[in-house]
């Protein structure tokens, strides 16, 4: 009998945890079984994103210099560069002009009253973040001291060191030439690690999903039923339909053969509800399964990571005029165009962490005058939310490297 591919084992670990998961919710979380069983679970879970994160800056670094300098020593760096932005920017503007259009058409939100939900915002303290102090706050992160930034894993101030580093790297030409190799081995020790990481996958998404589904609150999920019901189906039709279709338009390649490829990274960012966490398997599955250049996967991918946010702006659009109809405000054309740029700011400005999304949000709804505490109406949902738009998140960077690579081989 052959080997199960580690595939077929991570759809059968994934399978697993949701199963096992409706179990211990239906027996209860007093249950003994159910609480010694959440505890192996949560420890297993824990392990398996503490060495997904082990590995992330040293990757994060590793592949963005590698992958700079070896674009520019090809002279393609500002083809990549030019091709990465347009299409970051571009799907971005798409995810949210489908959410705000969502939003408009179903009303989410109408109808209810905001006092059904004066307990769950009794206790929430919003962080009061203005849009200059946002952008203050935003700058800031971009540049800091590297070795700081590596220590306290600020993937968006490593991502801007790598860079300079790897264009610094370049213009030294052969007087670095021994640095620039020892970068390469070392990135390619990060991959045996990340190897070795995928083999613990089935487990560990097994044991994340199992707690995920046995402590979700489903009362309020229900109450806010059609709220979520916007959010998943325009996310879904973003993920399924648009990414796709910009995909085959773009390169020929099937949606099918795509997610054969991408299967690994989707999962696990199904599961871990961090693009970040799970940026090692998403570089794993663009160079192995999908076949994209490694200096064209190590750049995009990383930068993707922290900046292309599809599903995260998708959300705070739809998020953003839900609470304004539940509070009774209408927002016109011109508050809807200022949600629009500033959830695609706030989604580019938010950390590849689970629920990251619910911090930047504060920003979109004082923009627009909304109350800032009104976010805690969702914070009980927010983490089965967060998978979903994590995972487009991540099917968007896939795509990017495949759109980049086909736009840079075009136009040699």
């Amino acid at each position: 009998m052959n080997k199960l591919s580690l595939n077929t084992q991570i759809l059968l670990g994934a399978s697993g945890g949701i199963l096992l998961g409706f179990w211990f919710a239906m027996l209860g979380q007093e249950s003994n079984v159910a609480q010694n069983s959440l505890y192996i679970a949560k420890l297993v879970g824990t392990l398996f994103i503490d060495l997904l994160r082990m590995v992330m800056i040293p990757l994060v670094f590793t592949s963005i210099v590698v992958g700079v300098a070896n674009l520019r020593m090809h002279r393609q760096i500002n083809r990549v560069w030019q091709g990465t932005l347009v299409f970051f920017v571009s799907t971005m503007a798409v995810a949210v002009l489908l959410g705000l259009t969502a939003a408009n058409v179903f009303q989410p939100g109408s109808g209810l009253h905001i006092a059904m939900f004066q307990d769950a915002m009794q206790n929430f303290q919003a962080t009061q973040l203005s849009i200059p102090e946002f952008f203050a706050h935003f700058l800031h992160s971009l540049f800091q001291n590297p070795v700081t930034a590596l220590a306290q894993g600020n993937v968006l101030a490593v991502v801007i060191f790598a860079l300079l580093l790897g264009i610094a790297l370049v213009i030294g030409g052969e007087r670095y030439r021994n640095i620039l190799l020892l970068m390469q081995e070392f990135l390619e020790l990060i991959l045996m690690l990340v190897g070795w990481i995928m083999k613990l996958a089935p487990l560990g998404i097994m044991a994340l999903l199992l707690q995920l589904v046995a402590t979700q609150d489903t009362s309020l999920l229900s109450t806010l039923f059609k709220f979520v019901s916007v959010v998943l189906g325009t996310t879904l039709l973003h993920g399924v339909i648009v990414l796709p279709l910009i995909l085959y338009l773009t390169t020929g390649m099937s949606p099918l053969k795509f997610w054969r490829g991408a299967r690994e990274a989707l999962i696990t960012a199904f599961a871990t509800s961090s693009s970040a966490a799970t940026m090692p398997i998403t570089l794993r599955c663009a160079e192995q399964h999908l076949h994209v250049k490694r200096e064209i996967a190590g750049f995009v991918i990383p930068i993707g990571t922290t900046m292309n946010m599809d599903g995260t702006a998708l959300y705070e659009a739809i998020a953003a005029l839900f609470i304004a109809n539940l509070v009774g405000v209408e927002l016109d054309l011109s508050l809807q165009l200022i949600v629009f740029v500033t959830a695609m700011l706030a989604a580019v400005g938010a950390p590849g962490i689970p629920s990251a999304g619910m911090v930047t949000m504060v920003m979109v709804l004082q923009s627009v005058g909304l109350p800032a505490e009104a976010i805690a109406i969702l914070l009980p949902i927010d983490r089965i939310l967060d998978t979903f738009r994590t995972t487009v998140n991540v099917e968007g960077d896939l795509v990017g490297s495949l759109v980049v690579q086909k736009w840079v081989n075009d136009n040699r």
